[in-house]
């Protein structure tokens, strides 16, 4: 009797789930504001439960991958938003990441706190809760912002991001020509690693591994796929070498050059500690990694060049600011 009851509340949840799923989702409202830096009008879209102009509400900031904009579909990462009564931000910061004013610019930084100081003057958001999310370029935005502007937010969760652009361009570049992924990256910065100083300092301003050290006490939560850089765009090492700056901060463990290889290559470690091999019901995926240095995490998960947006949200909705 007991198996049954429990095989019925299975049931019953996973048909409310995929029932959630299928609902059409509410019209997001596009709105502009002008750039604090050059005064142009920088484009965002929002949605916001219809209290939130009278109770404090967290917000939710999602951030469009590499080549997408605001206009991205990313209504996956919406649904839980909405599920969870936040308000959903997603800001353009410059588009696709092939032009100067894009890809981790300070003018594309700068928009994403514009729209976010523009969406608390329309909503009454609750500071305690002011969550960052992104996937791919998007994880990469949001490494960023986290080492730049860690008081910005509560929690900052990152996805198969970029953390070094000139390795990125290196490994998109085959036997001396590059790929489409570093051809974005050339435009963006003005140039192939090691042209000028001018350029290289380009790079590293715009990549998260030299800034990530800022982030301190910041809850920030770095997560990838195994397999990425063998069927994705992105080697797993961005975000191990991205969580070993910050551990490195902390005074912590680092991940050693040894478990990078065997992931790397045997996509599993040969001497996994407990915590590597703790199973999360919110990934429903094989923990292949993690580690934790004060309030960062890393995980290595079985999957690729993908991301998991209810343990996402599930991690972030576990931080309040002051808690």
């Amino acid at each position: 009797m007991r198996l049954i009851t429990a095989f019925v509340l299975v049931l019953v949840s996973l048909v409310c789930s995929l029932t959630f799923a299928d609902t059409p989702l509410p019209k997001l409202t596009e709105f502009k504001v002008k750039s604090s830096l050059d005064g142009t009008d920088q484009p965002s879209l929002v949605w916001a439960p219809t209290t939130a102009t009278q109770r404090a509400t967290p917000l939710f900031v999602f951030l469009h991958s590499w080549s997408g904009d605001y206009k991205q579909d990313n209504s996956k990462w919406q649904r839980q938003a909405i599920k969870r009564g936040w308000i959903y931000l997603h800001p353009n910061f410059r588009g696709r990441n092939d032009h100067p004013e894009a890809c981790g610019s300070k003018l594309a930084r700068q928009d994403i706190i514009d729209a976010i100081k523009s969406t608390r003057e329309k909503y009454k958001v609750d500071e305690s809760r002011v969550y960052l999310c992104g996937v791919s370029g998007g994880g990469h935005m949001a490494m960023l912002m986290a080492g730049h502007f860690p008081q910005q937010f509560t929690a900052v969760s990152a996805w198969v991001g970029i953390s070094n652009l000139a390795d990125w361009y290196r490994f998109h570049t085959k036997k001396g020509k590059p790929g489409r992924y570093a051809q974005m990256v050339q435009k963006s910065v003005g140039g192939v690693p090691g042209k000028s100083s001018a350029i290289d300092a380009q790079y590293k301003d715009r990549s998260p591994v030299f800034h990530v050290q800022n982030v301190k006490s910041l809850p920030i939560d770095i997560n990838a796929g195994v397999n990425d850089g063998h069927t994705g765009s992105v080697p797993i090492a961005h975000s191990l070498k991205a969580f070993n700056v910050i551990a490195k901060s902390h005074g912590n463990e680092l991940i050693s050059e040894t478990e990078m290889d065997e992931l790397w290559k045997a996509r599993k470690l040969s001497n996994p500690r407990d915590l590597d091999q703790k199973e999360d019901a919110s990934y429903g995926r094989k923990i292949l990694l993690r580690r934790i240095s004060n309030k960062a995490r890393v995980t290595i998960f079985d999957g690729g060049h993908e991301s998991l947006p209810q343990a996402a949200c599930e991690w972030l909705a576990s931080h309040t600011r002051g808690n």
